[in-house]
């Protein structure tokens, strides 16, 4: 759905990003992570066909960015980091203009218009004025005109910056539904807990440089020379589900923390799904079983300090 190719843009001597490449599939959620300056919205506004390249090619649907922008810009929504509102523009006016934009005849745009201001919880705030929204419910509109061509692509920059607590929770939200209406979605944050929950796959930048890309587990098993498997025990004799632990030639360096048993392990799934059947034969009473994971905090630190090249 999304292909970028060794993709390269300087500005004189300083270039903003350097030879990126990634992939990716129809229905992904992909978390783009990153500081300030890393390159995330010099990459975004590639894809969004505002920026070309110095090098290197993008593909949308199978539209080539550079080569075929306008049928590019039929198939994404695109939410910049910061936007512009119309002084005087009531929020339905704000959206029929942007259907306009997008050729909707004018039979449909109304049925639309109501549509996405159901999705995006704004039909109460259908008559108001854009400039007297909240930052929120700005964001929410600005995503809300996104969303007015029904594209299968969203590109949102930093979907959620300057929101509070409650409004980030909610955007959060939305964007979890939209996933789950099948939109392929590539979203950038520097604040790694709005992508955590939400996301099938992520890259990770930085000076420009992607660092790592896949799924969560996929980059985790790239960091971790062994899984980390944590065991919980209902019982009093942990010692003997220890022993038990040891003698599996895939664990190694078993620790006990009150009724929790951890242990490096280095085997497959199968050889994980033995292990639990041979502690549940001899009896053990394991409460909880289940490979710990790192935090998405844990895995952007590892990375960008050099755990992984």
């Amino acid at each position: 759905m999304i292909e970028v190719k060794n993709f390269t843009k300087k500005y004189g001597d300083f270039t903003a990003v350097d030879d990126l490449s990634l992939s990716i599939g129809t229905g992904e959620i992909f978390g783009f992570i990153g500081p300030n300056g890393a390159g995330k919205s010099t990459t975004i506004r590639f894809l969004a066909t505002l920026l070309r390249p110095t090098s290197g090619e993008g593909r949308i649907c199978g539209h080539s960015v550079v080569q075929d922008p306008m049928a590019v810009r039929r198939v994404i929504g695109f939410m910049p980091d910061d936007f512009g509102v119309y002084d005087g523009m009531k929020v339905w006016e704000f959206l029929d203009f942007f259907a306009v934009a997008y050729e909707i005849p004018r039979v449909q745009r109304k049925q639309i218009i109501g549509k996405v201001l159901e999705l995006l919880d704004l039909t109460k705030k259908r008559d108001d004025y854009v400039n007297g929204l909240s930052k929120g419910m700005k964001q929410r509109l600005c995503l809300a005109k996104t969303l007015v061509h029904d594209p299968p692509v969203l590109i949102l920059d930093e979907p959620a910056s300057g929101l509070d607590p409650r409004a980030r929770l909610e955007m959060k939200a939305l964007l979890t539904t939209l996933g789950e209406m099948d939109k392929t979605i590539l979203v950038s944050s520097h604040i790694l807990s709005e992508l955590a929950d939400f996301c099938t796959m992520i890259g990770i930048i930085e000076r420009g440089k992607m660092l790592a890309s896949g799924t969560i587990n996929e980059i985790q098993r790239k960091i971790q020379s062994h899984r980390v498997l944590k065991i919980d025990i209902a019982g009093e004799d942990l010692d003997s589900a220890a022993q038990l632990l040891r003698s599996n030639p895939h664990v190694r360096s078993v620790e006990r923390f009150d009724q929790t048993l951890t242990c490096e392990f280095s085997g497959e799934d199968s050889d994980k799904s033995r292990l639990l059947g041979a502690l549940i034969a001899q009896g053990v009473p394991v409460s909880s079983f289940a490979e710990q994971e790192l935090s998405l905090e844990e895995v952007f630190m590892m990375i960008t300090n050099g755990v992984v090249s």
